[in-house]
């Protein structure tokens, strides 16, 4: 039995803003994993729904404990399956993904729904669901449990890149990125320890006079 896990976001955007930003996710400096893009089908229906179908390719560094299970040219990047529905007359967007590399392993599917907020219209509401489940044998609930964790990991980081891309696309001076944050909070925490160090060279220095 694999692992489900279930989420509800916001994005301080309205729906059709939310929707081009879709397209234009990537690059943005919270998905450098992703390393290509490539739309493999489209069509507009006759309720003039927009369907799609792109293929991602991302890195996907496994843990070592698990790359001797897998080839070499795959142990380090992943193919990934995104089809899209995008209904103008509901206003929703729902999205579905999973990956075709190494899915014996471990396979991962995504379904987000992507609607207006019934209590704030300007806001765009994204539930967000995830399966997560392995077929190895012996090793499944530790892959599944290391699936899960990195799930949980990278929604955060992709509703970072959504805000990061929507706050571009509106003029707005996007946040930092965690990169700067990190390198920044580092800097801090030197300069903390260097203040540190003083200090109780100064105290050692008088103990010795004293």
């Amino acid at each position: 039995m694999g692992k489900y896990f279930c989420c509800t976001g916001f994005l301080k955007s309205t729906w059709d803003q939310v929707c081009i930003a879709f397209w234009q996710r990537y690059p943005n400096p919270y998905s450098n994993h992703v390393l290509t893009e490539d739309i493999i089908f489209r069509e507009v229906t006759p309720s003039n729904c927009l369907i799609s179908r792109r293929l991602l390719t991302k890195t996907s560094r496994a843990p070592r404990w698990m790359e001797r299970y897998l080839p070499k040219h795959m142990a380090s990047s992943a193919y990934i399956i995104e089809d899209s529905i995008i209904d103008p007359q509901k206003r929703t967007m729902t999205t579905l993904t999973w990956n075709i590399s190494h899915a014996r392993l471990m396979s991962v599917e995504e379904r987000c729904q992507y609607q207006i907020n019934p209590e704030k219209g300007s806001w765009t509401e994204i539930k967000r669901e995830a399966w997560i489940s392995s077929s190895l044998y012996g090793l499944s609930r530790a892959i599944q449990e290391f699936g899960l964790a990195r799930f949980k990991n990278s929604v955060t980081k992709t509703m970072k890149g959504f805000e990061y891309v929507l706050a571009r696309m509106q003029g707005e001076t996007p946040s930092r990125t965690l990169a700067e944050t990190a390198t920044e909070r580092a800097r801090e925490t030197a300069l903390a320890a260097k203040e540190k160090a003083k200090d109780l060279a100064s105290h050692a220095q008088k103990k010795q006079y004293v």
